[in-house]
């Protein structure tokens, strides 16, 4: 195998970054650099050396051997004064030994896949922790990076040998006279699995919200006020506001930290019959993205028909608080009044939501998590029907197996792997 080098720390000048080097020459290219030995454990501070001596920079060095590194091979890594220029010097380098090559985004990662180092939940869960902006997006993306989510397929992967071991026993000695009935053990070991599963794969619809982002729609009719609500939640312009009717006709998005959760929220096209093909146009894209949003807040007058059906946790208040008498459930972006009670009833309602998440994040996830519960449905039916179809339920168990198999990447994945990886920086 090759060994690879990249810049691991952010492209750009900084305070210090970090130059990865991996593969079976890593010593020795490292060595080479540092006109020396290297530390067999720990760190040391070395002067880096092109070919004719000349410095480059003061490092520090860091040394791992194999299988004790995140590639599962041996590895040094070199932190450097974070210039431009030094960066640029030491790369070349290192492009000039003989066996080196620059990595490929997401190499890194890839090899400690191949090593066994993570597993496939383990890879995705890294780079969901890479691209995380909000502490939901954290916490669920170090869940997963720790093992979480493999842990579990483990467990039920050892609950489905075991179960369908017991059935092949007795397909074994199917002439003999076996004198125990296997049938309700391995039963409950089906319905214990497909117990976990299920719960799994349903937390799987908030899991991906709290990766991409829920969407809150502002909705009401023509010069309402919701271009100013949204300015006022964003804390800048992000809407341009008039007293004219009709202003916003296209959905302005706005990305927001809520309660640690990561929301968009959605200014949307007045609500009204308009002879405007390119308004009617906007009022229909609106109509779509407020029905698929997770939530809805309606800015509307108590005797307004909405256009839009209202669903469970939808929040109705009446707009323009500064210009009314009675402003109880009111709310106004120009004054700030009750903007802080709007937030506050957003955020606990996504995170009443978010509290159902489990430990899958992917719709591939869940993707392999219903084909398992699909074989385990019809091994269940099959076991009720007697020992004599037993073989056809021990092969609907095994099918089970090797979707659980796939969620972690042991098997038939390698037609995702390009995918995943290509979304990796270069030095990951």
């Amino acid at each position: 195998m090759d060994t690879i080098f990249a810049l691991a720390s952010a492209q750009g000048k900084a305070g210090v970054a970090i130059i990865r080097v991996s593969g079976p020459m890593a010593h020795d290219a490292g060595a080479r650099l540092c006109g020396g030995a290297l530390p067999t454990r720990g760190t040391k501070l070395r002067t880096l050396r092109d070919e004719d001596s000349e410095p480059l920079d003061q490092a520090l060095v860091l040394t791992f051997v194999a299988p004790n590194s995140f590639t599962g091979e041996n590895v040094v890594e070199f932190q450097i004064h974070g210039s431009i220029a030094v960066i640029s010097a030491v790369l070349a380098e290192l492009s000039k030994f003989d066996g080196l090559r620059l990595a490929e985004p997401g190499e890194f990662t890839r090899r400690a896949l191949e090593n066994g180092n993570l597993d496939l939940a383990q890879v995705e869960g890294l780079a969901d922790l890479i691209d995380a902006e909000t502490e939901a997006q954290r916490k669920q993306a170090q869940t997963v990076l720790a093992g979480g989510l493999g842990q579990l397929a483990e467990r039920w992967r050892r609950d489905l040998i075991r179960a369908a071991s017991l059935i092949e026993v007795t397909i074994d000695f199917a002439d003999e006279d076996v004198p125990v009935d296997v049938t309700p053990e391995v039963s409950a070991l089906l319905s214990g699995v497909q117990a976990d599963l299920v719960q799994e794969a349903t937390g799987v619809g908030i899991a991906e919200r709290i990766r991409h982002g829920f969407e809150v729609a502002i909705i009401g009719a023509p010069n309402v006020g919701k271009s100013t609500l949204l300015n006022a939640l964003a804390g800048r312009e992000a809407a341009i506001t008039s007293e004219y009717a009709g202003t916003t006709r296209d959905v302005i998005e706005v990305r927001m930290d809520l309660a640690g959760l990561p929301v968009t929220l959605l200014d949307t096209a007045g609500l009204r019959e308009t002879d405007d093909h390119v308004e009617g146009m906007g009022i229909a894209l609106a109509r779509r993205r407020a029905e698929d949003a997770d939530l809805r807040v309606f800015l509307v007058e108590s005797d307004d028909a909405l256009d839009v059906k209202m669903q469970p946790d939808d929040i109705r208040l009446f707009p323009k608080a500064d210009v009314r008498k009675d402003v109880k459930d009111a709310i106004s972006g120009k004054t700030g009044q009750g903007i802080d009670q709007l937030i506050s009833h957003i955020s606990t309602v996504l995170q009443s939501r978010s509290a159902h998440v489990g430990i899958a994040t992917r719709a591939r996830h869940r993707d392999t998590m219903t084909a398992a519960l699909s074989s385990l449905e019809k091994s269940q039916e099959i076991l009720q029907q007697g020992p004599e179809l037993y073989d056809i339920a021990a092969e609907e168990m095994r099918s089970a197996i090797r979707s659980l198999e796939m969620l972690v990447g042991r098997v038939g994945v390698e037609s995702l792997l390009d995918e995943i990886f290509s979304s990796f920086c270069l030095g990951k």
